[in-house]
């Protein structure tokens, strides 16, 4: 699913129009990413939540030509899925 078919999914489930499903996505969206940002975690009970989590810089190798290249630190998001979620799926 694509974030078009999900915004046509939510219109039909909620009634309402796609305008005003895609509205409420981006505003999801942009709320996570804000909470994220700001390093604070994103917890939907059942279905997941995300959190930021930093990666130390460290050593690796370029595959084609077998060189030694420095990888810089980074954050970086993960999700867990929540319970209701997982026995969903499972």
């Amino acid at each position: 699913m694509n974030k078009t078919e999900l915004i046509d999914a939510m219109a039909a489930d909620a009634g309402i129009t796609k305008a005003a499903a895609k509205k409420a996505l981006e505003s999801f969206l942009g709320n996570v990413e804000g909470s994220l940002k700001k390093g604070d975690r994103v917890s939907l009970v059942g279905f997941g939540s995300w959190s930021v989590s930093q990666r130390n810089a460290r050593e690796g190798r370029n595959p084609s030509t077998g060189k030694t290249i420095q990888i810089e630190a980074k954050n970086v998001v993960k999700f867990k899925a929540g319970a209701d979620l997982s026995n969903a799926v499972n």
